[in-house]
């Protein structure tokens, strides 16, 4: 067993990543502490889909395999669009855009929705 230590530019936190991948050559601890973080970025996405897009009850209602597959898709447009908006609010208000808040963004999009019910596809 391998215990890598590191910070994260921005923290406080000092975090420990223990891997089975012994030699450094093979994965030097900059590069897992890189990839650690990254995955947790789309475990974040997984929880925003879960929690915040789809409610509680993660449920996909459909009956066939081609429908859940379609359920399955809409949900990740509905993720990208939110992260896409997030991202340009972010831009003007010169952020990272790692510190726009998911549930503030659902929270405008629902109250901003009824005023563009007739945009154009």
């Amino acid at each position: 067993m391998r215990v890598v230590e590191y910070t994260v530019e921005g923290s406080d936190d000092t975090y420990r990543l223990v891997t089975t991948i012994l030699d450094p050559e093979q994965a030097p601890a900059e590069e897992l502490a890189t990839v650690y973080t990254q995955r947790w970025e789309v475990e974040t996405m997984f929880d925003e889909i879960k929690t915040h897009i789809k409610g509680p009850k993660l449920t996909l209602r459909s009956k066939t395999a081609d429908l859940i597959e379609q359920e399955f898709w809409g949900m990740m447009i509905a993720h990208r669009v939110l992260r896409s908006l997030m991202h340009e609010a972010a831009l003007r208000q010169n952020l990272d855009p790692d510190k726009i808040s998911m549930v503030h963004t659902i929270r405008v999009v629902k109250r901003t929705m009824p005023s563009r019910a007739s945009f154009s596809p």
